[in-house]
């Protein structure tokens, strides 16, 4: 069996220090990254957590793929 298909992702988080944990604006990083990318179809946002001495500090990984017009 051969696998044809590609999965595309993107991993993202807020800059280091004070404003880290803030997950509103992380997701409006994200959000802004995916328009970004055009026309897209997204499979699945997955938010994982890393502990820094600044304290929490969230990300997202994103998995996409391109949407392609077949005419």
């Amino acid at each position: 069996m051969r696998i044809t298909n590609t999965m595309h992702h993107f991993s993202q988080s807020n800059p280091k220090g004070p404003g880290q944990r803030d997950v509103p604006a992380l997701l409006r990083r994200v959000a802004d990254t995916i328009e970004g990318l055009g026309n897209v179809e997204i499979y699945d946002l997955i938010m994982h957590n890393e502990t820094t001495e600044d304290g929490d500090w969230p990300g997202l990984t994103v998995y996409f793929n391109y949407v392609t017009d077949h005419a």
